[in-house]
């Protein structure tokens, strides 16, 4: 779904770890989709990292490709494909009521709707589909029918929100742009929005229109 030149059409955008979803779904999915004995051995190979990130000296930008590659290198596409497809549908519990009511206000106002996040398509890509809703994230590479470890894209955060929003949608041509999130990794994308709302710093939400989408 992309912008039509209708430039009373509104365009949300929401962040999911943190604000659309109660929980951390990457990590969450990493003890979803894998063995403990298959986490542990890993884990422990990343554990410097790990320690730098809980200590806030090593970012979450560069944690996350780094536990990917470890966690996922050369994992069976089709088999994690059906496992994060069963992952998504749980997710589905795990959404923040007051997010997904203001998301569904959206959807009947007739706005364009994306998700908009630094975690991966693997799961991703069936959640959006269970909401109707549009997707841009991180994606991931496949060769041989293998995950690689790598990523196909940037991860999905700070300037490569904003920026893979303006590449996909003509932000222009929208009449409002609203954005919804909860770290330093969303303000590049709030730079974009006239309204927005961040998750521990804001009280209310932002007020949507009245009327609704025409039939």
């Amino acid at each position: 779904m992309y912008a039509t030149g209708e430039t009373h059409k509104n365009l949300a955008l929401f962040d999911f770890d943190g604000t659309l979803c109660k929980k951390d779904s990457f990590t969450g999915f990493i003890f979803f989709a894998l063995s403990k004995r298959h986490i542990v051995k890993q884990g422990l190979k990343l554990l410097p990292w790990i320690q730098a990130y809980y200590l806030n000296v090593y970012p979450a930008h560069a944690m996350r490709p780094k536990l990917f590659y470890g966690m996922f290198k050369d994992i069976d596409y089709a088999e994690i494909l059906q496992i994060a497809e069963e992952y998504a549908h749980q997710l589905m519990h795990e959404l923040d009521p007051k997010f997904i009511e203001q998301l569904r206000q959206h959807q009947a106002l007739g706005h364009d709707v994306v998700l908009v996040s630094a975690s991966v398509d693997l799961y991703l890509k069936p959640l959006c589909q269970l909401l109707s809703i549009d997707l841009i994230c991180t994606e991931t590479e496949i060769r041989d029918g293998r995950l690689t470890g790598y990523y196909q894209s940037a991860d999905c955060s700070r300037i490569e929100k904003k920026n893979r929003i303006s590449q996909q949608y003509s932000v222009a041509e929208y009449a409002s742009i609203y954005a919804y999130g909860n770290s330093e990794e969303d303000l590049e994308m709030f730079s974009l929005a006239q309204y927005t709302y961040m998750v521990g710093r804001d009280q209310k939400l932002p007020a949507l229109p009245a009327h609704l989408k025409m039939a």
